[in-house]
Order: C-alpha cells, then sequence, then structure tokens
C-alpha cells in the first residue's frame, strides 16, 4: 500500500495524520484510572528505579531478576534535557516552597514588600548617590516566628535564591526581611539583571567558579565596580579587567577556599530516592516534600518530569538532608500520597536527561472495533484480532515519533509553539501579548490576563493573578518595573529561568518537526532514499536518539539503489544553527517552511534572551522494547467502581456500554519507550484514533 493510502483522518490538532503502519486499529478509553497508566523511569544502567536494591554501603545495586537484559535504550534529544510540561513552570519551586513556609498571606505581603522597596530604591537612585544610598534605613518587614532551626534555613536561603533584592534578619526565632544594601548599591552601576545573577553567583559559593559582567566602556564606572567588590567581598572574590570582542569586561572569581580538617563536616551531603507519587505533578510533589524536610526546591535533583495522571516512579536527589532524616519523615510523606523508597548516600545530584527511557504499564478498557468494523460484526473474535495486528505492527515497525499534543499545550487558547515563533523573531512584544492570551472562562488567572491585554497595567494584573501562578506572575513584576515597550517585555522574559525562556522556541521547532516527517513519510514514502539523512552506527540497534553531525551520512543514489539503510535508521533534524538538513526535497521544504514563518534567514539564536537553539537530530521511527500484551475481560471490582460512577471519566457513558456490549474486553499492555517519545502517540499508532 502506498504511502498516501496510510493517511488516516483523526481529531487531532498538534500531531499530524500521517501513520507509519495500515492495520484496521481499534477504539478504547485510557485513564479512565490512574492505575491504568504506570510510569516508571529507566536509570542510565538501563534498571527500573523501583526495583533497585541499596546495598551494605549504601551503593546502588540492580536486582538480578528486576530488569530483563536488553539492548541500549537511546539517548534523547539534547534540546530535551530542558523541555517542561506547558503547564509547569519550573520558575514555580522556589516560588511554592515560599507559599508553603510563609503562608500565603505573608507570601503575597511580602511580594508587595517587594514592589515598595524596588520603587523606593528607584527613587533614591534618580536622588542620592550611591554612597549615599547604600548608608539611607530600609523598610523591614517581618515573616512571622519559625522556632526550628531547619525552618529558619529554608527560607533564608529561599528569600536569597528568589529575591537577591533583599536581605533577611534574625532576631531570636522571628526573621525580618529589607532591602539589601550591597544589591542596590552595585545596582546603581550595573544593569539590576546583572546585579541579580552577581548576588545569586556569591550565594552559590562553588570555588573557582567566575562570574562576567557585561562590557562597559566607561573607565569610572568600572573602577567603582572593582572598588565595590573589594571592599563588600574582597575576602571572597578577585576581581580583574579584561578585553573582550565586546568591550571591557570585570571577571570575578570566587576565591578557592582553603580545606581544613573540618571540611568533611561542611561538605554538601546528596541523599537518593526513588519517588512514587499518584495523581500529582512533578514540582508539586517536590515542593510538599522541601516544606516536609525543611529544604527548598531547588534542592531537588530528578532526570525528567512525569505525567500528572498516573502513577509514577522517579528517581530523585536531594542535596542537604542526611539519609536519616528522610527515613524518619517517610510515613509523613506517605500521609500526602508520596512513598519514598530505596533511600540510599550519593555524591552528586542529578541532571534532567540523565535517564535511559521509561517503562510503561497500561491498561485501555472498553475495547471496540472502528465503526467499519462494527458494522461488520466480529465481537470479542474481531476485536482480539484486532488487537494482535495491531501489536505485531508495532513489534515490527515502530511509530511514528511524533511529539505529543501536551508538548505544545492542549488547553491553551494560545499554544506554547505561537509564543516560541515570536520570539524567534524577536518580537517581543508580541510574545508576551499572546503568552497573556486568556483562555475562555472567568477563573481568577483569566481575569488577571484579560486586564493586562486590555490595559497594560501591570501593578493591577498583578494583585489579580493567583499566587499559584509563578511564571505569569514573575513577568508582571518585571513589566511592572521596566513598562509593556520593546525594552520591558524583554526584561520580563529574562525573569523567567533559561529553562522556561528557551520552552517556547522549542516548541516552535518541535511543531516544525511533527510537520516535516509528516510531509516526509507522505510525499517520499517509506523508504530510506538519496539526500536523507542517516545515523551511522556499527550496531544497529544501538542508540539513535541524539547525534552530532559527525555522526550524520547523507544517503547516496548508490545506497538507495542497494538499500543499505532502513526507514529506523532515517532522522530529522530540529531547526538549528549546527544542523544539516537533508539534501532532497525535505531540504527545500524545511526552508520553504521556515520562510513561510519569517524565519528565513533565522540564527536560532536570540541574544537579548541569551538563548540559543542549535538543533538536533531526530529518529522519525521508534520501536518500543520489550513489548507485552493481554486481553482480559472486565473485573467484578471494575463494574462495582462504574457503577458507583468511578474514579475516572465516563461513568455514565461505561455503564452505557456495558448495557449495549457483553463483556468488553481490556487490553494490557506493557512496553519500553526511549525518552522523549510519548506512550499516548504509540498508543495513537496502534489504535488509529485520538487517544
Amino acid at each position: 500500500m502506498d504511502s498516501g493510502n496510510r493517511m488516516k483522518q483523526v481529531c487531532v490538532t498538534d500531531v499530524p495524520n500521517c501513520f507509519i503502519s495500515d492495520h484496521e486499529g481499534f477504539t478504547g478509553t485510557i485513564k479512565n484510572y490512574t492505575k491504568d497508566f504506570v510510569v516508571t523511569e529507566i536509570d542510565i544502567h538501563q534498571q527500573l528505579v523501583n526495583t533497585l536494591v541499596v546495598g551494605p554501603q549504601g551503593i546502588d545495586q540492580p536486582s538480578p531478576d528486576a530488569f530483563p537484559a536488553k539492548s541500549k535504550i537511546n539517548k534523547k534529544c539534547k534540546q530535551d534535557s530542558t523541555i517542561f510540561p506547558p503547564d509547569i513552570d519550573p520558575s514555580s519551586l522556589v516560588d511554592l516552597d515560599l507559599r508553603t513556609l510563609l503562608g500565603l498571606s505573608v507570601y503575597e505581603e511580602l511580594e508587595r514588600f517587594l514592589i515598595t522597596t524596588q520603587n523606593d530604591s528607584d527613587t533614591k537612585k534618580d536622588e542620592l548617590n550611591p554612597q549615599t544610598q547604600s548608608q539611607s534605613p530600609s523598610p523591614d518587614m517581618s515573616l512571622g516566628s519559625f522556632p526550628e532551626k531547619h525552618q529558619r534555613m529554608a527560607v533564608h536561603r529561599a528569600l536569597r535564591h528568589h529575591f537577591p533584592s533583599l536581605m533577611t534578619v534574625t532576631h531570636q526565632f522571628e526573621i525580618k526581611v529589607r532591602e539589601n544594601p550591597d544589591y542596590r548599591e552595585l545596582s546603581g552601576l550595573v544593569t539590576e539583571e546583572e546585579s541579580e545573577e552577581f548576588f545569586r553567583f556569591i550565594d552559590a559559593k562553588v570555588s573557582g567558579s567566575t562570574y562576567t559582567f557585561r562590557p562597559d566602556e566607561v573607565k569610572d564606572r568600572r573602577t567603582a565596580v572593582h572598588h565595590f567588590l573589594s571592599r563588600r567581598f574582597g575576602k571572597l572574590v578577585e576581581t580583574k579587567s579584561f578585553n573582550d570582542p565586546g568591550g571591557t569586561v570585570i571577571s570575578v572569581r570566587l576565591r578557592p577556599r582553603k580545606r581544613t580538617k573540618d571540611d568533611s563536616v561542611e561538605e554538601e551531603v546528596y541523599t537518593a530516592f526513588t519517588l512514587r507519587k499518584e495523581n500529582l505533578e512533578t514540582l508539586e510533589a517536590i515542593s510538599y516534600m522541601a516544606a516536609t524536610l525543611g529544604a527548598v526546591a531547588s534542592d531537588f535533583s530528578y532526570a525528567g518530569i512525569k505525567d500528572k495522571r498516573a502513577v509514577t516512579y522517579q528517581a530523585m536527589v536531594v542535596k542537604n538532608v542526611p539519609v536519616r532524616r528522610l527515613t524518619e519523615k517517610a510515613a509523613e510523606l506517605e500521609r500526602r500520597g508520596l512513598r519514598v523508597t530505596q533511600v540510599r548516600p550519593a555524591s552528586a545530584p542529578l541532571h534532567l536527561g540523565r535517564l535511559a527511557g521509561n517503562h510503561f504499564d497500561l491498561v485501555v478498557r472498553h475495547l471496540r472495533l472502528h465503526a467499519d468494523g462494527d458494522r461488520r460484526g466480529g465481537g470479542q473474535r474481531g476485536v482480539a484480532d484486532a488487537v494482535e495486528r495491531a501489536v505485531e505492527n508495532i513489534k515490527a515497525s515502530g511509530f511514528v515519533n511524533y511529539y505529543g499534543p501536551q508538548r505544545f499545550g492542549i488547553s491553551q487558547s494560545v499554544q506554547s509553539d505561537r509564543v516560541g515563533l515570536a520570539l524567534l523573531k524577536e518580537d517581543m512584544v508580541g510574545a508576551v501579548r499572546l503568552f497573556f492570551t486568556p483562555e475562555n472562562g472567568d477563573e481568577p488567572h483569566n481575569q488577571a490576563k484579560r486586564h493586562f491585554i486590555q490595559t497594560e497595567n501591570a501593578k493591577e494584573s498583578l494583585v489579580l493573578m493567583p499566587a499559584s501562578k509563578a511564571r505569569e506572575r514573575l513577568m508582571l513584576r518585571a513589566l511592572h518595573r521596566y513598562g509593556p515597550g520593546a525594552d520591558g517585555c524583554t526584561r520580563a522574559w529574562l525573569s523567567l529561568p533559561h529553562g522556561m525562556r528557551v520552552f517556547y522556541p522549542h516548541a516552535y521547532c518541535s511543531r516544525v518537526w511533527n510537520e516535516a516527517v509528516a510531509h516526509r513519510l507522505a510525499t517520499l514514502g517509506h523508504a530510506p532514499i538519496q539526500g536523507d539523512l542517516v545515523w551511522q552506527q556499527q550496531d544497529p540497534q544501538g542508540d539513535m536518539g541524539e547525534s552530532n553531525p559527525p555522526q550524520i551520512h547523507v544517503v547516496s543514489a548508490e545506497e538507495e539503489r542497494d538499500g543499505v539503510y532502513t526507514l529506523a535508521q532515517v532522522v530529522l533534524p530540529m531547526p538549528g544553527n549546527t544542523v544539516t538538513y537533508p539534501q532532497n526535497a525535505m531540504g527545500a521544504w524545511y526552508r520553504e517552511r521556515l520562510a513561510s514563518d519569517g524565519l528565513g534567514d533565522a540564527r536560532f539564536r536570540i541574544t537579548g534572551l541569551k538563548l540559543n537553539l542549535p538543533g538536533c537530530y531526530r529518529p522519525l521511527v521508534v520501536t518500543p522494547r520489550n513489548i507485552t500484551h493481554r486481553l482480559q475481560e472486565r473485573r467484578e471490582e471494575e463494574k462495582e467502581e462504574e457503577e458507583r460512577g468511578g474514579e475516572g471519566r465516563g461513568g455514565e457513558e461505561m455503564a452505557r456500554r456495558r448495557e449495549s456490549e457483553k463483556a468488553p474486553l481490556t487490553l494490557v499492555l506493557n512496553f519500553d519507550l526511549v525518552s522523549s517519545s510519548y506512550a499516548t502517540v504509540c498508543l495513537r499508532e496502534m489504535m488509529k484514533c485520538d487517544v
């Protein structure tokens, strides 16, 4: 069957309608119950993180029968290591901690205090010289009383991290906050952004690390910065000026710390564990754990974000929380629905993307044939045959490696890729307006967004915006301070962490990639042709998720004729400034597609936002590993649950199906996927319908 006949129409706006196989498929429902969708992380040693055995010295040891022997799991596309789901903002981690530690009313009062001190500071900058500023008294605000030392430490660290312009002072158990005079003085000499970056650099205390200010050709101002740093931080840092291509810059280096016999006591402690959560966002779970353990959310590290509506197992590492304390708090965490196991010492934090993939245990309920199959009859036997064909095709051919709709924000009026396109075109004002476009509805956050779009009054919108919307509040604070013009909007984007800023351009590149692979399969067929890009490797079962340009090969006419490569080895580039594009019709397609969005000469570098998109290569097709399945009739306890209305979606729909069908079948499906590939996209290929 030709590729055109393999095109099926499905109701998905974000995932193209081109499949790799031509079986009939079937319908069904997923995530009726949270436990129908179980995700277990696979670590870099190819072990399920919930089956590790902790050795006598706390060293991770895989259980001998925990995981079947298999080939390597693919690495992920480099870009994905900084991607977060569109409805989760990594910048909210510290905000959530502060709200939990301080309470909502105190947190909101703190934000009003910050705005007041910023406005007062701006006025003083206009009226006073820097030295007079540093001597003028600053008002303070009480954050409350914290009798436990670990609580006070958490508040101090969270404030320093998130609000570098403020300082905390403790009297007995009470913590007060006031404007940091050192910050105020430095911000009179350099930009506000540089001041924030510098104080975070100082607070990190990474021995031997450096920070470089932006070029400044005014010698007197550079001299003032040197004097300030020497006077206030001379014991911690050393400074020097040197010529950079952009001008003269000041570099600050944190002095190496002399080691003492007490260093082993002072060194950071890392504790690794496996987290089981259910129906909870990863970052929300981290907020609960941080509050319980007296830590800050930034102390937690992990390899990847996991689904909310699922039972998930993932590896985590927490800094400065000993094994004993985490073990003691395990029961308290479990009461919040968080289970920590495999607790053991670790030597370093985890990093995003440091995983081999994920194992999925899925349940698809209420299986039926598509309408055409229903009209032909067939009952359970017909459904069973359709499932068998689908599974065999997935095993043999895999599925098109689309980015799932959650990549773009499935419930948003303006999806993330449109914001990313505006940023790539350096239309900062347009990107902000797209970001604040409200959804339909009168929820408080939509009212706040609507107010900003209509009035551009960031201060009033900030008052309306709920405290839980940390990303929006960060941007509104910056817009209030710097205004809604081009410079203010740029500063608003810079107020977000790098990982959140880069998410939007990546979403645009993901959209282009999805369209590219659909066009490639529909117009050029399902076999490698001359000009395609392939991943060259000796082991055809080895890693195929990531590659550098030297490992990418252009298929020749002879190789096409001899069938040297398979479709599983073909990759397409994510747009960027270091990738090679296919040397066939697809190369022209990329150029035309980018030009149609005004990116014909794009450098994929947004200097004003400190963003660089090098691009990467992503395989067209991914094949699940270790796939198993079985069909079963509905269990009695499931029937009872459905009669009560069910805990998931569609209790009434389930009852109607029960009346019209005799013992509908349920599919239990288990498989492994490389990271950055989507289980729902795999199911979509099997079922030939939206899920």
